[in-house]
């Protein structure tokens, strides 16, 4: 009687969360398709690692982009941004050999002021997002061939590059396990079921929906297990890499800036609705701001990130970064009509799409059916959108 009882629920909860697990069993499919195409190298911790660190310069984009895209706006400068602030990354440290300690601020800082000349011209000017950003991606664009003088820039420094390829030390090694990611991941699986017990309570206190308990706790131990396995290959290999550290700690900070801050409220009721949000006493003008600053200053650590996996910066650094990244959150469940997505969708997107090409890198694929392939999966993405809205919408 149990298992038909939760037979009966788990339709019923896909189909009301369908935008939430739609992803998760979309990456899932890829994984396995591409893990039996490529007789069983797809999952080794090899090309493992590697789909992570080729993932994390466009995830951090992603997760800007998706603050972006809530509020009804696009970036579409910040692939050049990035290229451009990578250069001058690279040209601090092999050219005037600053620090990395310095280097890194510094040049999120001139992303910051960037992003804040975007919402000015956006928020008080009047400007349309897309052509304000069209007109910086051409602007950036030029200055980074002008900054390169057209030649690669190569950063010399082992520092700065561990950034890109490198991996965090260990304090112990067991049977050739990196014990300090092990040690990490756990504490990842253990935020994670905290995190979801504690929405899941906090939502049922306002009297709002919440999944079936056998569900939710099937759930977590699913998500719980996938985590496991990837931590324990990555451990097997070589550890977290620096990259996956950094994205990880992005992650954290705006999964919890959008979850549990006033910031996050303002940002998404702004996106729901401006002119209500306006009339209740939130600055649309300041979100803006604060979103167009926040986009700029990943892309200056996305091309810090970058230029340091590439140990130079090179006069085509940022090349469709910005499609990447939009891409990458529309999969991820991020809306099109503003005020609906999530920072780990737009993570689990980047991931999806970052898997489709090393996939059909690994199968030999030629990169015109590679470029078809993804633009045929980003369309999918956005009808996905558009179904699941109207959907929602009925119900009400």
């Amino acid at each position: 009687m149990l298992t038909k009882k939760i037979g009966n629920l788990v339709p019923s909860a896909l189909k009301e969360n369908i935008r939430e697990y739609g992803m998760y069993i979309a990456l899932g499919f890829i994984i396995l398709i591409f893990n039996s195409l490529t007789n069983g190298l797809f999952l080794t911790p090899r090309v493992i690692s590697d789909l992570i660190d080729m993932t994390g310069y466009i995830a951090v984009l992603a997760v800007g982009m998706t603050l972006v895209i809530v509020i009804r706006h696009i970036d579409l400068s910040v692939g050049f941004v990035a290229g451009f602030l990578g250069a001058v990354a690279a040209i601090l440290s092999s050219r005037i050999g600053l620090p990395l300690y310095l280097i890194i601020p510094i040049v999120m800082v001139i992303g910051i002021v960037i992003g804040m000349w975007n919402g000015f011209l956006v928020a008080k000017m009047g400007v349309p997002a897309f052509v304000v950003t069209l007109a910086g991606m051409l602007l950036f664009r030029g200055a980074l061939i002008r900054i390169t003088n057209s030649e690669t820039i190569f950063t010399g420094n082992e520092t700065f590059n561990a950034i890109g390829n490198g991996y965090i030390p260990d304090i112990a090694s067991v049977d050739g396990l990196h014990i300090l990611s092990l040690i990490i991941g756990i504490l990842g699986i253990a935020f994670f079921i905290y995190n979801e017990v504690k929405s899941r309570n906090k939502q049922a206190s306002y009297g709002l929906h919440v999944s079936a308990l056998p569900l939710f706790i099937g759930k977590l131990a699913f998500v719980s297990i996938i985590i496991s396995y990837f931590v324990w290959q990555l451990a097997s290999f070589k550890g977290f890499s620096y990259t996956m550290l950094i994205v990880g700690v992005v992650v954290a900070i705006y999964h919890f800036i959008t979850k549990n801050t006033t910031l996050g409220r303002h940002i998404y009721a702004v996106g729901g609705n401006p002119e209500a949000a306006e009339l209740s006493g939130i600055s649309v003008s300041k979100i803006t701001y604060t979103v167009f600053g926040s986009m700029t200053m990943l892309a200056a650590l996305s091309g810090i990130l970058f230029t340091a996996r590439l140990q130079s910066a090179t006069p085509t650094a940022g090349q469709l970064f910005e499609l990447d990244a939009i891409a990458a959150a529309y999969v991820g469940g991020v809306s099109a009509s503003g005020g609906v997505g999530k920072v780990t969708g737009s993570i689990i997107g980047a991931l999806v799409m970052a898997s489709l090409t090393k996939g059909m890198d690994l199968m030999n694929v030629g990169v015109s059916y590679q470029y078809i392939i993804r633009g045929l999966v980003l369309v999918a993405a956005v009808v996905f959108d558009v179904k699941t809205r109207n959907m929602r919408s009925k119900k009400a």
